[in-house]
């Protein structure tokens, strides 16, 4: 039986670990000298059969002066085939990198948490949802316009009476007049 805290024993010793690794490291090098020994081999064979060799020896100033002017044609020709691809590679690997970014979206690389319950308050909630844009507080009686007792004592004492004598005395012209004195007080 395994404690939690312990790992559980490996079959192989330590020595047959490390002649293992040293075993994998040797194969590794070699294959790596192999491959590089290759494409020098192909590279030479390449070249030999795309570049015949040179015969200088006994010709004219012209015509080593024409050699040259094909041989730079022939480089110009290589050099923009080599821009190609060089280019065409470069917009390869940047759609590839667009399209595992579009997969690592689609694929819902990010499991969404188990919600739990929170306590916040009105304003904490608001001022996490909005930032640094919330300023006010959620105190709705706060935000109430106060009206003071003394104009509402004013306002009550002028209605107060028989509406029936107030609705007369504006009726008319008389009316109108009363109300341009008074500067409009009794609307």
């Amino acid at each position: 039986m395994n404690v939690k805290g312990e790992k559980p024993k490996s079959k192989i010793t330590a020595s047959r670990k490390l002649s293992l690794k040293i075993l994998l490291l040797t194969r590794a090098t070699e294959d790596l000298q192999r491959e590089r020994q290759q494409r020098e081999e192909d590279k030479k064979k390449y070249l030999g059969d795309k570049l015949p060799p040179l015969q200088l020896s006994g010709k004219s100033l012209d015509e080593l002066q024409n050699i040259c002017k094909q041989l730079h044609a022939k480089v110009d020709v290589v050099d923009e085939e080599r821009y190609d691809c060089e280019s065409k590679v470069s917009k390869h690997n940047k759609d590839i990198h667009e399209l595992k970014l579009k997969v690592q979206d689609l694929g819902g690389k990010f499991k969404k948490p188990a919600l739990r319950k929170v306590r916040v308050s009105a304003d904490e909630m608001m001022r996490a949802l909005l930032g640094s844009k919330h300023k006010g507080s959620m105190d709705l009686r706060a935000n109430l316009k106060s009206v003071k007792k003394e104009d509402t004592d004013k306002v009550l004492t002028t209605e107060v009476g028989d509406w029936r004598k107030n609705v007369e005395a504006m009726s008319g012209m008389e009316g109108r007049k009363k109300m341009f004195d008074t500067g409009g007080a009794a609307q």
